[in-house]
């Protein structure tokens, strides 16, 4: 085929293809029907498959034609054979096995070689060794990056938490679901139309996984280890070193009536007057103004203009006129309470500890998630790691956490979520898990 653009020297050299040799060929979408016939039915088997059907993929995309075909990657099918043996690229193979080919890197001639050798391997194994491999590599994992080291079949389809590593020994991403096994799958398969995805089946080289009994203790367990070991390709879970809310004066004539606190003053035991959180103070001020700019506020009062008299928003009609005796500051104060409601953090609503209790029937599988303060101390499987972690840890160490506060309000505040059941202090103490 005539690829429509001029080949490298370094490809010519490579392959023994020239420019002139494609000059007369027939461009992609000449044979892409023909092809297609082809690949009807058919298992597209090559060296390193993803490499070949990403090309492929490509170029029927652009003739906005779906390929939906199966695909076999004979690196995988090697590795499967012979795990002896460290490499698995062409050359090393025919090294090894002695085999020959006058076209190598030649499609052609690959494809004699790779024939040759499924034939050796047939003599040497018994060709329902190398069938069942095959098939065991259909079955799924033929959008595998050919270095993984994993077997993906090894991944429980149950809740949990799963790491993808490099060469290195930090995570390249960390990632959670319900069904484990087919998220790890999607990533893959997902390779050929996502840069990002694409990047991360280039660099992995294997997957660690630990199982949770539902979809709290997942991400719990992600949030967790995306702020400890900060891999590459989690962004959202990463950042929290900014984070900051607005706390409310309750005097209507202190001025001014919001002041913006972090760190330690950021602290559960003081949500009755805070707002927010918000990730860093730009972006609290960004939503402050708009919020100011929704509802009439002064931009005086709530500390976003300095000066005295009439405040900007009033002198172009957007302030009822509390800076300047227009409004009563308690009318106003009122106002920004409403306008606030929907931001504030809540009141940690029982006394002490509470557990919820997670229970995964098909698994068998029971965690108890510890929150005080929404601070999540503890998942504990065992009754003897529930007692000791009723008297470990004090809340007051813990920084707060924005996703373990949005995870705890979403499942131990009414309705809940299936699957969950809270569990008060003065019963974690007999629970039996």
């Amino acid at each position: 085929m005539n690829p429509g653009v001029s080949i490298s020297g370094f490809i010519e050299r490579l392959t023994g293809i020239s420019n002139a040799m494609v000059a007369s060929a027939p461009p992609f979408a000449e044979v892409a029907g023909q092809l297609l016939a082809l690949l009807d039915g058919a298992v597209l088997v090559a060296h390193n498959v993803r490499f070949d059907h990403g090309f492929l993929l490509h170029e029927f995309a652009r003739t906005d034609v779906p390929l939906r075909t199966k695909t076999l990657c004979t690196v995988r099918l090697s590795r499967l054979l012979y795990p002896q043996f460290k490499s698995h690229g062409l050359d090393a193979i025919m090294q090894r096995h002695g085999l020959v080919t006058q076209a190598r890197h030649r499609a052609m001639g690959d494809v004699d070689l790779m024939q040759q050798w499924l034939q050796l391997a047939q003599t040497e194994l018994g060709a329902e060794a190398v069938q069942c491999q095959a098939q065991r590599l259909l079955q799924g994992s033929a959008a595998l990056p050919p270095q993984l080291d994993t077997n993906v079949a090894d991944i429980p389809d149950a809740p949990g938490v799963y790491l993808f590593y490099g060469e290195g020994a930090l995570p390249l991403y960390i990632g959670k679901s319900v069904k484990m096994r087919s998220r790890v799958m999607s990533h893959f398969q997902a390779a050929a139309r996502n840069p990002r995805e694409l990047r991360i089946a280039q660099e992995i080289r294997r997957i660690e996984w630990m199982e949770t009994a539902g979809e709290l203790g997942a991400l719990l367990l992600e949030a967790r280890l995306v702020k400890a070991r900060q891999p590459v390709y989690n962004r959202q879970l990463r950042r929290e070193a900014s984070l900051c809310a607005w706390r409310l004066e309750p005097n209507p004539n202190t001025r001014p009536l919001l002041t913006l606190v972090r760190g330690a003053e950021l602290s559960p035991q003081q949500f009755g007057n805070l707002y927010g959180p918000h990730r860093s103070k730009n972006q609290a001020l960004s939503h402050l103004r708009e919020l100011a700019d929704a509802h009439g506020l002064c931009l005086q009062a709530l500390g976003l203009e300095s000066g005295k008299g009439r405040c900007f928003a009033h002198q172009i009609g957007r302030c009822k006129g509390v800076c300047c005796g227009e409004e009563t500051p308690e009318r106003h104060h009122l106002r920004l309470q409403l306008a606030l409601a929907d931001q504030k953090l809540q009141v940690w609503p029982f006394d002490g500890k509470v557990g919820l209790r997670e229970h995964n029937p098909r698994t068998g599988r029971t965690d108890v998630h510890l929150f005080e303060q929404w601070c999540h101390l503890a998942t504990v499987q065992s009754d003897e790691a529930l007692a000791d972690a009723l008297h470990s840890r004090q809340t007051t160490t813990l920084a707060f956490d924005l996703d373990t506060y949005r995870l705890a309000l979403k499942y131990l505040m009414p309705p809940g979520k299936a699957g969950c059941t809270v569990v008060a202090l003065d019963s974690l103490r007999n629970i039996s898990l």
